[in-house]
């Protein structure tokens, strides 16, 4: 069997290529991915599978079961990043598939192809789900102002949305992917670093209107105020402990209008990287005294508005099915993640390692650097067929033999949320509610 899952998509190599470039060069934003999820619900239903589509506006998803069972999750990702300089980048949205998303989809969908063979199919025991999943990458705070007006409840992130939808509900396994996110040599990286979590916060600043010529004395100014507050976090910075991964961005989205007038309003979002939720809410902490202490020092206000974060990702050890399918894929090399690896960028899959099992693999065979203009593939077998092989027989090793291992890793598992506690916590940290 796994050498017929190796051979199906061999044999579906050029269909995979053909789809993953078709992507790349129509790149969409986060909750706006209709024409890659329409392309992706024809693939799902060619093969025959049961498809749902619209969960959080374009999530896809497709399904088939072989009776009772554990229900595993292969995941993909839709959206694109901003990235302007990109050469392919949409020509009126900047967005541009600088993170090798497109590359996940076609590598589920090769999955798929073998998955639903119809002799492999009978060697599982459970149910297989690929979904396509909107958002994973930043939201900034206008848009998720818009999307909310649209009907979505959790705007900053498409996996917390489809949580909140219960999409997630009846998966047991997640099985997801990506191109390498820390410096790896060999061509896979299994398992799961730790990383950081963020949150994020909208931060108004209001001064006082006054002519800047005549009377400055008259105003407050509130780019002061912003530009106080954004010295003193960076003389923090030293306040941060390196075993943390602290990162600390900010940017200015409304700084002023007219150049003869003292700003009255200026609008600041940052964001609040950390490798724990302690650390995270520390560090908010040392940014909120500063937007409050520079206002006090010129006499203007400020208001904030708490944006939804990521959850920092659980460590997960690879597990025994992803090595045992690692093994198959002769020519190719791997290595184990370890307790002290750690990456410190972050992603919504951190949200779900809180809550189930997420069996995590990256992969090479791209050049250029993550959300850089110079990303692109370098090695179409490195960054798409083997992955997608890799992906299909670790949800085999997963099923097969009455689906023994994917029944240990579910018992090994410990959840820190349950679906119910998780939205909660997201609501009452957005909405105070």
């Amino acid at each position: 069997m796994e050498r017929k899952i190796i051979a199906c998509i061999d044999k579906y190599r050029q269909e995979m290529i053909n789809f993953a470039e078709d992507i790349y060069l129509h790149p969409e934003s986060g909750f706006c991915e209709f024409r890659t999820a329409s392309k992706v619900k024809r693939f799902l239903e060619k093969l025959g599978l049961d498809v749902r589509e619209g969960m959080g506006r374009t999530s896809v998803c497709g399904t088939f079961s072989t009776g009772p069972g554990p229900h595993v999750t292969v995941v993909g990702e839709l959206d694109g990043i901003l990235c302007p300089g990109h050469p392919f980048a949409d020509e009126k949205t900047g967005i541009a598939h600088a993170c090798g998303h497109h590359l996940q989809l076609a590598l589920m969908l090769g999955a798929a192809m073998a998955l639903t063979d119809a002799e492999v199919r009978r060697h599982l025991e459970g149910t297989v789900s690929f979904l396509a999943v909107p958002a994973e990458e930043y939201v900034d705070a206008q848009k998720r102002r818009w999307l909310e007006q649209e009907g979505v409840g959790f705007a900053g992130t498409g996996k917390a949305e489809l949580i909140r939808l219960g999409v997630f509900a009846d998966t047991d396994i997640a099985v997801t992917t990506h191109v390498h996110m820390v410096p790896v040599e060999e061509d896979f990286y299994l398992g799961n670093p730790a990383s950081n979590g963020f949150s994020s916060e909208l931060v108004t600043v209001k001064g006082k209107a006054a002519h800047a010529a005549v009377a400055p004395w008259e105003g407050v100014n509130a780019l002061s105020i912003a530009s106080s507050a954004l010295n003193m976090m960076g003389l923090m910075r030293e306040t941060f402990r390196e075993e943390d991964h602290v990162r600390l961005h900010t940017l200015v989205r409304e700084g002023g209008e007219a150049l003869n007038c003292v700003p009255e309003r200026v609008v600041v979002e940052s964001k609040v990287r950390a490798g724990s939720l302690e650390v995270i809410d520390s560090v908010r902490e040392k940014v909120t005294r500063a937007f409050e202490g520079a206002a006090y020092a010129f006499g203007g206000k400020i208001e904030r508005e708490k944006l939804q974060g990521y959850l920092p990702v659980r460590y997960r050890p690879a597990d025994r099915a992803l090595e045992a399918a690692a093994g198959y894929l002769e020519g190719y090399t791997y290595r184990n993640v370890s307790e002290h690896d750690f990456n410190n960028a972050c992603t919504d899959m951190g949200d779900l390692t809180h809550m189930m099992p997420v069996v995590n693999f990256t992969f090479g065979g791209f050049r250029g650097v993550l959300h850089g203009a110079e990303f692109a593939v370098a090695d179409w077998d490195k960054a798409l067929i083997a992955p997608a092989k890799l992906a299909a027989l670790t949800v085999y090793e997963l099923l097969k033999d009455h689906a023994e291992q994917a029944r240990q890793v579910m018992g090994d598992y410990q959840a820190v949320f349950s679906q119910t506690e998780y939205v909660k916590r997201i609501q009452k940290m957005i909405y105070n509610r």
